[in-house]
């Protein structure tokens, strides 16, 4: 038999239907441990409040790790539950262990407090996991711009083939996205590092519990200041789901790119079978399903934060049932994430980029075409007037069939003037690469690095 944690004034039992819509325990059981954990630090905390007697607290203590352990070895008691939350599921279970003493754990605290403190034990843990998820991905991105930091590929704006760039500058653009996306979650983790416990319900706590050295024993940096903010908080909740999709859009655009990339009409880029798929109907077809998950799933994450933000919206201070579905949204968005971080790590170390067919595309369809015109102006032409000479000389190209770099002599002196450079040489692409030396740039010397500065800040990580 379960007891139900707020009866008392009632005499008759819930209707069976809304008994099972009203229940949490199918989503909030992943907070077991958290609850658990806060529970013995509570029991701590009464035994100091002189709640609790020394051996009150023990035997509390006992029970609550034994609660544990029996669920770790079998997890069908908590799944075949009919409690209605894991809270409930706690005391019921705890109650089987030390008897009546259960009862008097819950001496002072609320399910309010309770379940926003498991919580943020829960997101400290998982937002930890998330963080080496990008710094995972970060660091596939960064071996692959090593072996590629002199390798040309076409750059693009508005999908049109633009300038040369190398593929490490490429991969290491994605490399300072997933960096901010890092610095984000560690942002949101440290702002949400504070223990409501000792909350209670919206007014605080009656017993003279010390919530600084409860909030210390459960490695929360303080205790929250206001009883009615703390319970019914859960900007920590949006500002993870926020930063989950960000990343996620990060990696919906990597996605897209690389799904471009991997077309038959670039041919830059080549998946190994371990993240592709073919058709059922056309055995030719190698499809970049890894990729396209990625992309199809950021939306999924977005919705999450936008359900969460929608149901705060409206809510009267303090804590309202509403707050129940910040769970799953939150559970489901996080989860996501986290998997489709795995998943982009496994793309990238199974990605091969073309080099040969990057370069030969890089050095055709007058992508060196600004680079004329800086020609023209280190020769004295004023950028604008030059603009329009390569303009002229890109026309004149197209009109031969023809490279810049291979125009004929006269047709170069019509279009640009007298211009005393080897164009075979300036306009190569590697010259055009090299060029680009400045911070920031796609030059392979600067590429290179970059990617020695990142190495060292992956290694600092991870000691």
């Amino acid at each position: 038999m379960t007891t139900k944690l707020w009866g008392g004034r009632f005499e008759g039992g819930l209707d069976p239907f809304f008994e099972a819509f009203n229940r949490s325990l199918g989503f909030d059981a992943r907070l077991l441990e958290q609850d658990v954990a806060g529970s013995c630090a509570w029991a701590a905390a009464l035994k100091g409040a002189g709640v609790l007697s020394a051996d009150e607290r023990a035997k509390l203590d006992a029970g609550l790790r034994t609660v544990l352990a029996k669920v770790a070895a079998k997890p069908a008691l908590i799944a075949n539950s009919p409690a209605e939350d894991v809270h409930s599921f706690v005391e019921d279970a705890l109650r089987a262990e030390v008897g009546d003493l259960a009862g008097k754990l819950h001496t002072g605290r609320s399910r309010n407090d309770q379940v926003a403190t498991d919580l943020r034990l829960h997101l400290r843990e998982l937002g930890a996991q998330l963080i080496a998820g990008v710094e995972a991905l970060i660091a596939a991105l960064v071996e692959q711009a090593d072996q590629t930091f002199d390798s040309p590929i076409p750059g693009y704006t508005h999908l049109q083939r633009a300038q040369p760039i190398t593929i490490g500058h490429h991969l290491m653009a994605y490399v300072e996205m997933f960096a901010r996306d890092r610095g984000r979650l560690d942002d949101a983790l440290s702002r949400m590092d504070v223990s409501p416990l000792g909350c209670g319900a919206l007014a605080g706590t009656a017993f003279p519990v010390d919530r600084e050295k409860l909030a210390a024993r459960l490695g929360f940096e303080s205790a929250a200041h206001n009883s009615l903010d703390a319970v019914s908080d859960r900007d920590f909740v949006c500002e993870l789901l926020f930063a989950a999709s960000l990343s996620m859009v990060h990696l919906s655009r990597l996605a897209e790119d690389w799904i471009f990339f991997a077309s038959q009409e670039a041919g830059f880029l080549e998946f190994s079978d371990a993240v592709a798929t073919g058709s059922s109907l056309m055995p030719q077809k190698k499809n970049p399903d890894a990729m396209e998950l990625l992309r199809g799933k950021c939306g999924r994450v977005i919705g999450d934060l936008q359900g969460v933000l929608v149901t705060l919206k409206g809510l009267p201070l303090a804590y309202d049932k509403d707050l129940q579905e910040d769970k799953e949204a939150l559970f489901d968005g996080l989860d996501t994430y986290h998997s489709c971080l795995r998943v982009a790590v496994t793309a990238v170390n199974n990605a091969t980029f073309r080099t040969e067919r990057c370069r030969a595309e890089s050095s055709r369809g007058y992508l060196n075409a600004t680079d004329l015109a800086d020609l023209l102006v280190a020769n004295g032409v004023p950028f604008r007037d030059a603009h329009e000479r390569a303009g002229n000389a890109v026309r004149a190209a197209l009109e031969l069939g023809v490279e810049l770099e291979a125009l004929p002599s006269a047709v170069l002196t019509e279009t640009c003037g007298a211009i005393d450079v080897d164009l075979s040489s300036e306009l190569a692409v590697d010259r055009v690469l090299a060029r680009r030396s400045a911070l920031g740039g796609t030059a392979p010397v600067r590429v290179a690095a970059e990617v020695q500065r990142w190495k060292a800040r992956i290694e600092a990580w991870q000691q």
